[in-house]
């Protein structure tokens, strides 16, 4: 593996697609290239959820999340798809194996972005003919469009690649980080949500050069280990590495039991499902982790081994997320056989706090809501133990 020495100052590329599901789209159908056109989860529902949407699209104020009978108020014209997931997995796999023909100091952080360090293959001087050789690349041989940030971590990488799109490369150095970073809203940083600003603002802190020049007491009295990341980044420090097998060491997270009768009773199942589900929840919860790919185990008496998998759009974290695609899975296939054991297991996992959502139609409406209760469960379980609190179920 390409090392690099501590004492090389780092150079950092963050490489985003863009508009990645509708470029993708597009590149399977050329008709559908210099036109208004969107990717949703019910194309045919007025009340479908647009999970993206094309630059074109944009351009008449057409936004992700988005519902179709808004989007086609705005333009009636606009030309809607239903997502492929498994066109858009083999795309990405695509995207990344590209990437490693450069180096092999690649990591993944979603379907459609990563980070790659470049410094033991031309750092700075070579940083912007690299990045525009992959973009290029990209185009050309894969027919998608990317934006590349390019900076000496992690952090400024990935608010760089933001700064032009589509197919911009941006620099963005730590000297330029109050010139450029801190007149920002706190909002736009990376890593802060609606709840976190509201905070910050109740703090009067309202740029990200607010935050940056308030003492870290402070703000690890109001946000915890959380707030001191933030105020770190927003002073530009960011010292993790580009790591390869990131990926690969947070894979998968499962949980199974032995059942302590051979059970035939949906319901008794769907319980220990519940119970399954608490669990992997709380072991990501634990790394900030969320997985689009959701696996079932069955053991029946006679020792068979079964298993059914589905992949989401939206990354699950939640237990009750969790659990919803678990027991539609095991309802839709399981054949009343006697079972001597469930699992299951979470894959295809991403950090949380480097995780591009994309909403989905199936929890798009009740996702904010959701947040606060999920934030009221956590807070009570750290007060009075975990398990000590449940959500009810329908």
């Amino acid at each position: 593996m390409t090392t690099v020495g501590e004492s090389q100052a780092r150079v950092i590329l963050h490489l985003d697609m863009n508009s990645f599901f509708a470029s993708v789209e597009q590149a399977h159908d050329p008709s559908l290239k210099g036109i208004p056109m969107a990717v949703a989860g019910n194309p045919k529902a007025r009340k479908g959820i647009l999970v993206t949407c094309s630059y074109e699209a944009r351009a008449f104020g057409i936004y992700t999340t988005m519902t179709v009978g808004e989007a086609k108020r705005l333009c009636p014209d606009l030309v809607i798809v239903p997502p492929d997931f498994e066109k858009y997995r083999i795309a990405s796999s695509a995207v990344f194996n590209l990437l490693r023909t450069f180096t092999d100091l690649v990591e993944p952080v979603s379907i459609d972005e990563a980070y790659i360090d470049i410094t033991a293959i031309g750092g700075l001087t070579n940083a912007v003919d690299i990045a525009s050789a992959m973009q290029q690349r990209l185009l050309q041989e894969l027919d998608l469009p990317c934006s590349i940030g390019i900076a000496p971590n992690k952090f400024l990488a990935k608010t760089a690649s933001d700064m032009k799109k589509p197919m911009g490369i941006t620099i963005l150095r730590k000297r330029e980080i109050e010139s450029i970073l801190w007149p920002l809203p706190v909002i736009e940083m990376h890593g802060i949500g609606k709840s976190t600003e509201k905070k910050m603002n109740e703090l009067r802190l309202y740029t990200i050069g607010d935050l940056a020049k308030t003492d870290e007491i402070t703000i690890k009295t109001a946000f915890g280990k959380h707030g001191i990341r933030l105020h770190q980044r927003a002073n530009g420090i960011d010292h993790r590495h580009v790591d390869p097998e990131a990926a690969d060491e947070r894979k998968s997270f499962g949980s199974s039991t032995t059942l302590p009768v051979d059970e035939t009773d949906l319901d008794e199942c769907l319980k220990v499902f519940k119970w399954l589900a608490s669990k992997v929840a709380g072991r990501l919860d634990n790394r900030q982790l969320a997985g689009t790919v959701v696996m079932i185990q069955i053991r029946t008496a006679d020792w068979r081994n079964h298993s059914r998998s589905r992949t989401v759009l939206n990354p699950l974290y939640k237990e009750q997320d969790i659990y919803k695609e678990a027991a539609d899975l095991f309802t839709r296939h399981w054949d009343g056989e006697p079972i001597r054991l469930l699992g299951i297991t979470v894959s295809n996992v991403v950090m949380m706090n480097e995780l591009h959502e994309q909403l989905s139609i199936y929890n798009f409406e009740k996702h904010a809501k959701e947040e606060k209760m999920d934030s009221l469960l956590s807070q009570l379980e750290q007060k009075f133990g975990p398990g000590t609190v449940k959500r009810g179920m329908k």
